[in-house]
């Protein structure tokens, strides 16, 4: 086995990747305070074709030199848009369809391992606050809340690593990219 080059990697372009068709998912960022998370998150999205992130309340916007650290340059790709009020967003999202999931541990939450993707649906996560995670008031809107099931003695995932795993898993449950 060989490591592949980059120039192997078969890249898409900034413009490429503009035009390219997107992954039903969205991501919201509910209160995000560390500027390394959200650039990871920008990855992240860049990497599965998502088609939006919002970042909302106290979660900083690009372009920031710290963002940028940990996006490397999928702030230029990715679409964003910064809205103050996360519960505000979930009543827009829901009027259009859009199936909202907060990533939170809950009562009566959905393991990820069991969540269901149901055919010609758009997903929203959201992915909450490094200390106090998503909003009460956001996770009782919601459609559904998933959790990531977690065995150590911590319980607590970063949240960037949190969007990556939860981003996999709907990504590949949806088959979009056979």
């Amino acid at each position: 086995m060989r490591k592949l080059k980059n120039s192997e990697l078969d890249r898409l372009s900034v413009d490429g990747f503009k035009t390219a068709k997107k992954t039903p998912i969205i991501v919201i960022l509910d209160n995000i305070r560390s500027l390394n998370n959200i650039g990871s998150v920008f990855r992240t999205s860049d990497a599965f074709l998502i088609e939006k992130i919002y970042l909302c309340g106290i979660t900083a916007t690009p372009p920031h030199k710290d963002i940028h650290k940990t996006a490397l340059g999928s702030t230029d790709t990715v679409d964003w848009e910064y809205v103050e009020n996360t519960l505000d967003l979930v009543k827009r999202m829901q009027t259009n369809n859009v199936k909202v999931c907060s990533i939170e541990q809950a009562k009566n939450a959905t393991m990820l391992n069991n969540f269901n993707i149901e055919s010609n649906t758009k997903y929203a996560l959201i992915f909450g606050n490094e200390v106090k995670g998503v909003s009460q008031d956001v996770v009782s809107a919601s459609d559904v809340v998933i959790e990531i099931p977690q065995f150590g003695t911590k319980h607590s995932l970063n949240i960037s690593v949190s969007c990556g795993i939860v981003v996999w898993d709907v990504f590949s449950k949806l088959e979009v990219r056979s």
